[in-house]
């Protein structure tokens, strides 16, 4: 057996950035359109990936990466599979948060709040802008189901292919899911592990802003 590698001894300054309370903003989405501008122009791998978190019946967490396909003032949009386990999870408890993580930033971006499905008119839109070969996958596979093999997709694939050549509709189980966030958390990296925490929360209309001790 190989010898375990003693990670309690790795080390990272965190020393690229800062974030003050002046170089904020007084609307959180304003902040996090900057920052996720910055992420794409900076040309990090998969700058639009998010890990989202929900809640089962019993309580039990999970959390998968989702990629982020919108953004303005209602809040955040991501597409799936309606009866995936998160799409059953949501649909019990409508409670869930997301995070971004760009690494070579420093960078965290922290969300909470409710969701809520997109409108029948942007999960078509969306949809329709997808590459084929996407459309055809979303009839293709039965998110999060337990299958055989491989060839389960596989088959699948061929025979909606084969049914929906040029221009498959949207299956009735896939659209678009909505957070409306009431919390923003804000995260820089910053030496000696004094780090920037800038948390928003909704008040009524307005965002009330705090610093968080890291």
């Amino acid at each position: 057996m190989s010898e375990k590698l003693n990670v309690a001894d790795l080390r990272k300054s965190y020393e690229k950035a800062e974030l003050s309370e002046t170089a904020s903003s007084a609307d959180p989405s304003e902040l996090f359109d900057r920052w996720l501008k910055e992420a794409i122009q900076a040309e990090l791998p998969e700058p639009t990936a998010m890990t989202l978190a929900t809640v089962s019946k019993d309580n039990r967490p999970s959390t998968r990466p989702v990629l982020v396909k919108g953004y303005d003032e209602r809040g955040l949009v991501w597409y799936s599979n309606y009866e995936s386990r998160k799409g059953i999870e949501l649909a019990s408890n409508p409670w869930a948060s997301l995070q971004f993580h760009w690494v070579e930033l420093e960078r965290v971006v922290r969300l909470e709040g409710r969701v809520e499905k997109v409108s029948a008119q942007e999960s078509d839109s969306y949809f329709h802008s997808r590459p084929l070969d996407h459309r055809i996958g979303a009839w293709a596979s039965p998110q999060s189901q337990v299958i055989s093999s491989r060839s389960v997709i596989e088959k699948a694939a061929l025979k909606y292919t084969a049914e929906y050549p040029k221009d498959p509709p949207r299956p009735g189980h896939w659209g678009g899911y909505r957070l409306k966030p009431e919390m923003w958390e804000f995260w820089q990296g910053r030496k000696s592990r004094l780090h920037d925490r800038l948390r928003y929360r909704l008040n009524g209309k307005s965002w009330e802003r705090v610093r968080l001790a890291p």
